[in-house]
């Protein structure tokens, strides 16, 4: 027993942390040599699902052609679509499309699965892999402090969003915002204080957090280091 059964783990009814002392790691169908902690799905409410993948050498994920698949490297190394990804590269997979996720090394990935929700007059998107350094930072609302790289193109095509959020050691949001999207987000480096609803929580680099529409939500980096994490939102579609 650890701290005699104290976490960080919080689950509210319009947020969830999860820390990693409190990860279960289970394999999903079809994976092999890989293990899956699935931080966000159905059961709490969200529209998609999110987890990371922890790969042996040679592990693969499973056929997810139902829907629309988002892989982000963490460590190691990943072939997707014949090319091989290193930490802060990408895939999206469009849906009814199979690639195939296979560890090149000992790898960890961020993976968002998502029906696709159809826009009448666009075309689906087109698969694609891209790489975080290769997106031009961009201030967040004019403040240089808070940098965003959009890792999935501003197109009406897509059906959600996912960016990467660098803050500088004392910068945070410019307000405490809320509104109908919902988020899934891991910490990726640093850390700070994360206000979600009335809750105020310490958070750091391997943190999962899911924000159910309209909880207020506001974020400040604290310590020596930049902190920095990826986040999912649903976008482009009609609220239903």
């Amino acid at each position: 027993m650890k701290q005699l059964g104290s976490t960080r783990s919080c689950q509210q009814p319009n947020h969830l942390l999860l820390t990693p002392d409190t990860f279960v790691r289970a394999p999903l169908p079809g994976m092999k040599k890989t293990t899956a902690i699935v931080h966000a799905s159905q059961r709490i409410g969200a529209r998609f699902i999110q987890y990371s993948a922890e790969f042996e050498k040679d592990g693969s994920l499973g056929d997810s052609r139902r829907q629309q698949r988002f892989i982000y490297v963490l460590d190691g190394a990943l072939r997707v679509m014949d090319k091989d990804l290193k930490p802060g590269d990408y895939a999206f997979v469009r849906s009814h499309e199979y690639q195939a996720v296979v560890a090149l090394e000992p790898s960890r990935a961020l993976v968002i699965e998502k029906p696709f929700e159809h826009l009448f007059g666009t075309l689906a998107p087109e698969s694609f892999c891209g790489s975080a350094d290769g997106v031009p930072p961009q201030p967040l609302l004019g403040d240089s402090a808070v940098q965003v790289r959009s890792l999935i193109p501003n197109d009406p095509q897509f059906d959600f969003a996912v960016n990467s959020m660098t803050f500088e050691p004392g910068a945070s949001l410019p307000m405490v915002e809320s509104h109908v999207m919902e988020h899934g987000l891991l910490m990726v480096a640093g850390g700070g204080i994360y206000r979600l609803g009335d809750c105020w929580h310490p958070v750091t680099e391997g943190d999962f957090i899911y924000m159910a529409p309209y909880c207020p939500q506001w974020f400040c980096a604290v310590g020596k280091t930049p902190a920095q994490y990826v986040i999912y939102k649903d976008w482009n579609r009609h609220a239903d």
